[in-house]
This record gives C-alpha cells, sequence and structure tokens, in this order.
C-alpha cells in the first residue's frame, strides 16, 4: 500500500492512543528506522493515520504513539483532499535564514498553543514508503510542521522553543486539565 491508501484506510480501523506530556518516550531520540522494521511499521500505519485525523491534527510523530522509531505523518489536507506524506528517517538539509512566527499546538500537549518562532523554509529529505530517498523544499506550514515532527523524534516539545515563563505556564496547565479529565 501508498501513503493515499494507508489514509483511506484509516477510515476503517481504530485510532492508536496519543500519549500525552509529561510521557518519557515524548523526550527520547527516536531509533532510526531500519530495513526489518518496515513490516511492523506498515501494520501500524492506517491506525496511526486514524489517530492523527481523529485528533484531529496535521501531523503525527511515531514517538507519539509510544513507537521509538523515527517517522512521522503529514498531511495539510482536508477530507475530499488528502495529501498523506510518511516521512521515515527525515532530517532537515538546509533551513532559510528567514525565520517564521506561527502558533503552534500539539497532539500530545492538548488545547495548548503558542507562538514559535522557526526558520520560513527547509530542505528536508526522508524516505518513503517505496524506499525511495526523497529531497523537497518546503515552505509556510508545510514546513513548520516538518520542523515539529522532527522536533518529536529528537525528543524535543514545541513548548521547548519558548521562554521557561511560558514553557512551565503551559506545561502546568496542562497537567491541571489532564488532572480534572481523571
Amino acid at each position: 500500500m501508498n501513503e493515499t491508501e494507508y489514509s483511506a484506510a484509516s477510515a476503517t480501523v481504530a485510532p492508536m492512543p496519543i500519549l500525552i506530556a509529561p510521557q518519557a518516550i515524548l523526550r527520547q531520540t527516536a531509533r532510526p528506522v531500519r530495513p526489518e522494521d518496515m513490516p511492523s511499521i506498515r501494520e501500524g500505519l492506517a491506525s496511526m493515520f486514524s489517530a492523527m485525523y481523529a485528533a484531529p491534527g496535521i501531523g503525527l510523530a511515531a514517538p507519539q504513539v509510544g513507537i521509538g522509531l523515527r517517522y512521522a505523518l503529514v498531511d495539510l489536507g482536508e477530507d475530499e483532499q488528502r495529501d498523506p506524506i510518511v516521512m521515515i528517517n527525515p532530517e532537515i538539509l538546509t533551513e532559510s535564514e528567514a525565520m517564521a512566527p506561527r502558533e503552534e499546538g500539539c497532539l500530545s500537549l492538548p488545547n495548548q498553543y503558542a507562538e514559535v518562532v522557526r526558520p520560513e523554509a527547509v530542505r528536508v529529505r526522508y524516505t518513503m514508503l517505496s524506499g525511495e530517498t526523497c529531497e523537497r523544499d518546503v515552505d509556510g506550514l508545510l514546513a513548520t510542521c516538518i520542523q515539529h515532527e522532527i522536533d518529536h523524534l529528537d525528543g524535543i516539545l514545541f513548548v521547548d522553543h519558548l521562554s521557561a515563563l511560558k514553557r512551565n505556564m503551559i506545561m502546568r496547565r496542562l497537567a491541571k486539565e489532564q488532572k480534572a479529565k481523571r
């Protein structure tokens, strides 16, 4: 199956549970994907897309569903116009000098948002499901989303780009909201 087929299959499977900070795996560096990992990755992709769409979100990294491997999903498309990307072992090759602020949120920090400044454009390289290497120049929301997901693979959350004061406020608010849900 390809990315589009896994995305479509997400409507027929249960979503994987998304881990909420401060789960330890969210702070660990994910291990590079090896060829022998691909069968288990393919087995869970539809459920991972299902989790991302149900949240709803535009990106989801493997550590967010408890998998310590370097891969992530991104889809900026709407229901009828899905544009799924599966990035295996993604890496940023170059970043623009121009920076852009954008409000970010995270499925592992539900209902928490803050403005994060990141490079406006990046060149990213990753392996596709087909096994081919892809290099792309991306900008705007897609660049922000890809940088955010690659951060997850390095154990970094979007709040780590904020001042200690803002980060602590968000993490305390998250903990309070999660406690109230129990």
